[in-house]
């Protein structure tokens, strides 16, 4: 179904990102589409920044597809460049694109039903301020599976697999594999490795005291903002979120073609 009506998501500390923001406005009106000042009266959403921005957008507008007009750095999700906005705003108008449902996470603190956060990227378990490694352990739908002692876990959607777990040397999931990732952070073992998990796993990860004392605070980040903070012997559950976020993949794209040129497997680099 062709949209009538495109919301514009505007990352306001990027001058760029205003700059265009009128300039694509100006646009719509001779592709047949009118502005919406608001996301809930549009079809469509176009994110104009980096991936922080389509971040932001699918979580602000739930229920809205989200495309993402690349004004960042890497911009892996905000695939479209700036050479093809305006061909890419003609193909939007015509409806040449298809929804993508992307798998979203939860994390709560046990116990405390209020601290429910949701992310699109990654749940993100790190040590504060202590200069000591975590001690972290993981369950999987009730099991013990792992002791951490680590800077931390990352527990990455297929959709943030390219994102802080890559970073940490996770592996990239595809968006459709109905999977996560659980990538620690400079672990203090050699044998430990990324695992992936079944996206249908309930996780549990309980911080532990050190043995010369308290282990100090671990936060608990969704999407990099800080969301739940956990003390010694606290836990934080993390499963599938019930919604998810809506991605307009436009005609053509093609996710093996986003990697191999944003992560310069072609061995090219960035064109």
């Amino acid at each position: 179904m062709k949209p009538r009506r495109v919301h514009f998501h505007v990352n306001a500390l990027k001058p760029r990102a205003k700059a265009a923001h009128k300039a694509l406005a100006a646009l719509l009106p001779g592709f047949g589409l009118a502005l919406a000042e608001k996301g809930r009266d549009a079809d469509i959403v176009v994110a104009l920044g980096g991936d922080g921005t389509i971040l932001k957008a699918a979580k602000r507008h739930p229920g809205k597809p989200v495309v993402g007009f690349n004004l960042g750095g890497l911009g892996y999700l905000a695939s479209v460049e700036r050479r093809d906005f305006k061909t890419a705003l003609a193909m939007i108008a015509e409806g040449r694109y298809k929804i993508s449902k992307r798998t979203m996470l939860e994390a709560r603190k046990k116990g405390d039903a209020k601290s429910r956060a949701v992310a699109l990227n990654d749940i993100v378990l790190m040590r504060e301020l202590s200069g000591h490694a975590a001690v972290l352990d993981l369950a999987l739908d009730g099991n013990g599976a792992a002791r951490y002692f680590a800077d931390g876990l990352v527990f990455a959607t297929p959709t943030g697999s390219t994102a802080y777990s890559l970073s940490a040397g996770g592996p990239v999931l595809m968006p459709d594999s109905a999977s996560f990732v659980v990538t620690p952070m400079n672990p203090h073992a050699l044998g430990i490795r990324p695992i992936v998990l079944s996206d249908s796993v309930s996780i549990s990860v309980t911080t532990r005291s050190r043995d010369e004392g308290r282990g100090g605070q671990i936060g608990v980040y969704a999407d990099g903002e800080n969301a739940i903070m956990l003390d010694d012997d606290e836990t934080v559950e993390i499963r599938r979120a019930p919604e998810c976020a809506l991605m307009a993949e436009l005609d053509g794209y093609n996710p093996y073609e986003v990697l191999s040129r944003k992560l310069g497997w072609s061995g090219r680099g960035e064109r």
